[in-house]
């Protein structure tokens, strides 16, 4: 086996910032996320294409998942023993799992084009086309921004916005002064920092009369006491995510929440990503598929898990202006693999 890395910037359409890269004047975010694309070749030519998005809040960027990929032996991966191949490389080094996601995919990519199927097929899934919807991600911004992007946004029929700035109430009433009655999701990306502040935050939210639910309203750190306390007293569904990394976290989260959100780059890639949302789906909890700032490669991975979500947030690759691979699109909101180029394994092709 042939391993190729390769550094990515992935260029944004508007900056990006959550709760935690604000600052309080409402500055801060950024205007690239680095990625890097790991390609692996066999003896007989068969290829397959993986992708890391490393996120400092687990303590990753590009340079520690490069160096990490770097120290993978390609002698020691097989198309032919995907589950193998991932205890080998789950035993080189802790965490690290947007690198480790990247070789998942990558070795799925290339096992399913021998198969002559696509991933979902080989993993024994089915995709529906007409039925996977993915919400539209507006990044913390000031009003007259969130009014701009939202306008932009308006092909989608959900949208997603996040809060834990400066202008929370004012960004809401931005958005609903272009999408009146939209569906929304909101994200406060561990924004708040206290069970009553996060209570008195979503009664607000519940009062919009449109909005599905909440994620991460308060620090993983917190104490699960104070979850329960607020799970029992909001009036709209709470679905982890910083607290939900792989399917270990479950029985926490089927305490202190309603739903989770499953990423491959937390849970270390598709085998991961699978154990999460089933063993969820296992505890009564809905799921969501999300991602970070990705390119088609991750987006198209994730899409191929859809069937075992309630809901998915799959638009990384449209927040951004220069994503290099084709896969599944997103038109009006719409997952669909029937425009892909390819047919079997990951279906991404990189742009000519």
């Amino acid at each position: 086996m042939k391993i190729d890395l390769r550094r990515f910037d992935l260029k944004l359409a508007h900056r990006w910032a959550v709760a935690r890269s604000v600052q309080a004047d409402g500055s801060g975010g950024a205007d690239i996320c680095k990625v890097v694309f790991v390609e692996l070749t066999d003896a007989d030519s068969t290829a397959g294409i993986g992708e890391a998005a490393p996120s400092a809040r687990y303590e990753e960027n590009a340079d520690s998942a490069f160096a990490f990929l770097e120290g993978v032996d390609p002698a020691r991966l097989s198309f032919a023993d995907v589950p193998g191949s991932m205890k080998y490389v789950d035993s080189i080094a802790p965490q690290n799992f947007a690198a480790k996601g990247a070789i998942s995919i990558a070795l799925f990519d290339g096992a399913a084009r021998r198969a002559g199927k696509p991933i979902y097929g080989f993993l024994g899934l089915d995709f529906a086309e007409q039925k996977h919807i993915t919400s539209f991600s507006i990044g913390i911004d000031k009003p007259e921004v969130i009014r701009r992007k939202v306008l932009e946004a308006a092909p989608y029929p959900v949208l997603k916005l996040k809060v834990g700035g400066p202008d929370d109430k004012q960004n809401l009433a931005a958005l609903r002064g272009v999408a009146k009655k939209k569906p929304v999701r909101v994200d406060a990306n561990e924004g708040w920092k206290t069970k009553e502040d996060a209570l008195r935050q979503i009664e607000w939210l519940a009062a919009d009369g449109h909005i599905q639910f909440v994620e991460q309203p308060m620090p993983a750190t917190t104490a699960p006491k104070d979850l329960i306390w607020l799970k029992d007293r909001s009036p709209l569904p709470i679905m982890a995510d910083e607290s939900y990394l792989s399917a270990r976290d479950v029985d926490l989260c089927a305490d202190c929440y309603h739903a989770v959100n499953v990423k491959l780059v937390k849970a270390g890639g598709i085998t991961g990503a699978c154990d999460a949302l089933q063993a969820a789906r296992k505890a009564g909890l809905k799921t969501m598929i999300g991602c970070m700032i990705e390119s088609s490669v991750l987006i198209t991975a994730a899409a191929h898990l859809a069937e075992l979500a309630d809901h998915l947030d799959l638009d990384g690759n449209l927040l951004v202006t220069n994503d290099p691979y084709l896969g599944a699109t997103a038109e009006k909101g719409v997952m669909s693999f029937a425009r892909t180029p390819e047919k079997v394994g990951l279906r991404v092709r990189a742009k000519t």
